[in-house]
């Protein structure tokens, strides 16, 4: 998988076309990533000790791992991603500047 947790994307289609987060959670197996305040849900939620009193919650469901696209951290720009052996470590390359997004 090209994303990461913790890597900043942009939405590149669906409900949230051009919206920007940070991955909360990565799926590899089933291909899916779960980002910040993106495809937000209202769940019906049962009292429990996190929340007393129950009733609806707003809350992030899963995207394809295809719908988003990674930013570039050095120019804040949405890039497609490739992979290079460097010092015979596998890091991801930006296809825009050809830079290391791994550090």
């Amino acid at each position: 998988m090209f994303v990461k947790t913790g890597d900043k994307v942009k939405v590149i289609s669906g409900k949230d076309k051009g919206k920007e987060g940070t991955i909360i959670k990565a799926m590899p197996k089933e291909g899916r990533v779960v980002v910040e305040g993106i495809n937000t849900i209202k769940k019906h939620v049962k009292p429990n000790a996190q929340n007393p009193n129950g009733g609806i919650v707003d809350t992030e469901a899963s995207i394809d791992a295809s719908n988003v696209m990674l930013i570039d951290p050095s120019n804040n720009e949405a890039t497609r991603v490739g992979f290079e052996v460097i010092d015979g470590k596998k890091v991801r390359v930006s296809k825009k500047t050809g830079e290391s997004i791994d550090k």
